[in-house]
């Protein structure tokens, strides 16, 4: 923070203890009351002539603005600590705040006092320029990114987060990007690291959350791919933001269109095919998100042959973004099963992603899903040619239908006390027990089965 923006930041936070300070002392309508007020609001004028938004935030016993540590959470009194109790760790203050919001805003703070700190939040008026909220910060994932359970954790915090970020889109008309780059560091992390386990996670089927977990699921298997050729560190966390909002303005979409359980008509298809504008100008006035979210949000149905929509759109090129996160976006839509539509084997769906000769998608990028992903993706339960059961634990991009993989139950039915690992792309002998599993020849339903293959991975 350069040294102006720390001074006027600093009169901010002073002329906010102080209005803190005199709404609890003087009685309503107060003359210093509102001669502290309109210092607070000057305060907030000069610095929204730097930057659209100000954000206030209160990280243990530190206040923040921005990003910049300022001063400690006593320098505000007592209040910042009920704050921080009722939930209330963040504040926002838009561009546009007018003086009476912020009068209005300085009575809710302190009428948090008089109320139940379980029910204080929640009953927070709501301003058009003014937002609270709990805070995030950036900070390394908890837990060994080598352990299945962690990752796992990681995976079903992030799509809470797409919950909150999707809620924060349709009531505030943006998504919080704080909360977002929070999220996409922890992914990333896992995607750095373990990215076998975090793809294998991308599997599981939450019919009931779909929107969510496809915003995660799409956002993960975009940053597998850009993984794979090479991309890393913040581009890599562009990429995976960019994916996990390129469905964001569906929150404009009419509910009776977005959650129908029969095949749309063509007026309603036409009514969904809004949302890649609306994204787009979502993302585009949201503060802090990059550049390319926008751009992947509006071209994500366009493809290389000229096709999808938005209608008579063409591009000489797609982004590489907008390319890896149609891949994902096409494949994880097509094996999720959702009222209209059962989920279809890997195989057809890779078969759809190399239709027309590679006229609607670069193949050279879908050579590469196949080889990141597999016709049997990790952590798929399947059956073997012999009639094991087990788990896959990596593909082999050579023979898609012989992965690496752990078995847990016998031909026989027997459930494995010890499972052990067979590698079937390791062609046996002409001497060699011709009982050896080979292949793999079904994909089975987890949730037939009193056990998580992917715990067992």
């Amino acid at each position: 923070m350069s040294a102006p923006r720390f001074q006027l930041s600093d009169e901010l936070l002073r002329r906010f203890a102080a209005s803190l300070r005199s709404a609890q002392l003087y009685s309503k309508g107060h003359p210093i009351i509102g001669r502290n007020l309109e210092s607070l609001w000057a305060a907030i004028q000069l610095l929204h002539g730097l930057e659209s938004s100000i954000v206030i935030g209160l990280v243990g016993d530190e206040v923040i603005v921005d990003d910049m540590p300022m001063a400690k959470a006593e320098t505000l009194g007592p209040l910042v600590r009920r704050l921080q109790q009722t939930g209330v760790e963040r504040i926002t203050i838009d561009r546009g705040v007018t003086l009476d919001e912020l009068s209005g805003f300085i009575e809710a703070v302190t009428d948090v006092e008089k109320q139940d700190p379980e029910k204080a939040a929640a009953a927070f008026p709501a301003f058009a320029h003014i937002r609270v909220g709990r805070v995030t910060v950036e900070q390394r994932v908890e837990g060994n990114l080598a352990d299945m359970a962690t990752i796992k954790r990681l995976y079903n915090d992030a799509v809470s987060v797409a919950g909150s970020l999707w809620e924060s889109a349709e009531t505030e008309g943006k998504p919080d990007a704080t909360m977002a780059r929070t999220m996409i560091d922890g992914l990333a992390q896992a995607v750095a690291q373990n990215r076998t386990a975090l793809l294998a996670l991308t599997t599981l089927k939450n019919y009931d959350n779909y929107t969510f977990t496809h915003m995660v699921n799409v956002s993960i298997l975009t940053m597998g791919q850009a993984r794979g050729l090479g991309i890393d560190g913040p581009l890599l966390r562009e990429f995976g933001l960019a994916a996990l909002m390129h469905d964001i303005g569906k929150v404009k979409t009419p509910l009776e269109v977005l959650n129908k359980p029969d095949k749309l008509t063509d007026d309603e298809f036409t009514v969904m095919k809004r949302h890649v504008v609306d994204g787009a100008e979502i993302l585009r006035k949201t503060p802090d998100i990059p550049a390319l979210a926008p751009v992947v949000a509006f071209e994500h149905h366009l493809r290389m042959d000229g096709s999808g929509y938005p209608h008579g759109v063409t591009r000489a090129s797609l982004n590489v973004g907008t390319m890896l996160c149609s891949i994902a976006d096409v494949y994880d839509a097509m094996r999720s099963q959702r009222g209209y539509q059962q989920a279809f084997p890997t195989d057809r769906i890779l078969q759809v992603l190399k239709r027309n000769d590679g006229q609607q998608f670069d193949q050279n990028l879908v050579r590469r899903f196949v080889q990141l992903i597999g016709i049997y993706p990790a952590g798929n339960l399947v059956r073997l040619n012999t009639g094991e059961i087990a788990v896959v634990i990596k593909v082999h991009a050579p023979d898609p239908y012989r992965p690496h993989v752990r078995v847990l139950i016998e031909r026989d039915g027997t459930r494995v006390e010890i499972p052990y690992e067979l590698t079937l792309w390791e062609v046996p002998a002409e001497n060699a027990d011709p009982q050896r599993p080979a292949s793999v020849v079904a994909p089975l339903d987890p949730k037939n089965y009193d056990f998580d293959p992917l715990l067992l991975m």
